[in-house]
Order: C-alpha cells, then structure tokens, then sequence
C-alpha cells in the first residue's frame, strides 16, 4: 500500500485508510443559501475492536483510554464541521482521528514521588491556628473574663 493510503499514529501505529468510514452529511446552524443544499459535515467512523491494524497490546490499551468516547460495540466516531469544504473537513476530521490515537497510544510517565516540604507544612498549621483563633474570638464573652 502506499504511504497515503494508512493513517499514521506516532511512530508505532499505522491504520489503513480502508478501515476507515467517512460519511458526510449537512451541517448545522445558519450559513444561508449553500449550507441547506450541500453535504460538507464529516463523520470519521472508526471500529477498534474489528481493526487488523493494532495488536493485542495495543488494542487493550486504547480500549482502556478511550473508553468514554467508544459506543457499546468498539466504535470511535469523530465530526468535523468547521469549513464549508468537505475534503477540508475530511483532511481534519483524519488529521484529529491520528493526533486522538497517538496521545492515548503514547506510554505515560511515571510519577515520581515527592514529600510536601516542611517549610509549606509549618505554613499550613500556623494558617489553620491564625483562623481557628480568629473563630474562637467571635465566640460569646462570658461574665468571668
């Protein structure tokens, strides 16, 4: 296949275009005469669960990151409808679909455990005794003191 026809996500992954669906569609919202009569909205349909692209690994994994933007049955749906070009609208709605598997496939960074400084913490407690003794002078006054 030539290079145009696989979409490519990071260094590791590639979808074929052919796995793919587009379907265009009106766009919304005003835009007078030529936004009634012609099909510029693009829909990006993508199957995760039925693509031969990804490997086990891989497929669990987005699975697992994009799970609130997946339906029921594997699907992942983008929309694009920003021009009044369909192919403009197409080209972004790929571009996007690429730069979505690319962050989620990307490994993410460890977290490096870090103590909150001793200095911040005696900050914190004379903070909470400053306004726990302001509370304690709204207080009633008593006939004793």
């Amino acid at each position: 296949m030539p290079a145009t026809s696989w979409v490519f996500a990071g260094k590791s992954l590639r979808i074929p275009r052919s796995e793919l669906e587009f379907r265009a569609t009106r766009s919304s919202g005003p835009g007078g005469q030529h936004v009634n009569t012609s099909s510029t909205r693009v829909e990006l349909w993508w199957n995760l669960e039925r693509s031969a692209a990804l490997s086990e690994p891989q497929r669990t994994l987005l699975r697992e990151r994009l799970a609130n933007r997946l339906d029921s049955e594997g699907w992942l749906r983008l929309v694009e409808s920003g021009t009044r070009s369909q192919l403009r609208n197409r080209e972004g709605v790929t571009e996007r679909f690429a730069e979505l598997l690319e962050r989620a496939i990307r490994p993410r960074r460890a977290r490096r455990a870090t103590r909150v400084p001793a200095q911040e913490k005696r900050r914190r407690l004379e903070a909470k005794r400053q306004r726990a003794a302001v509370k304690r002078l709204r207080g009633r006054i008593s006939d004793d003191e």
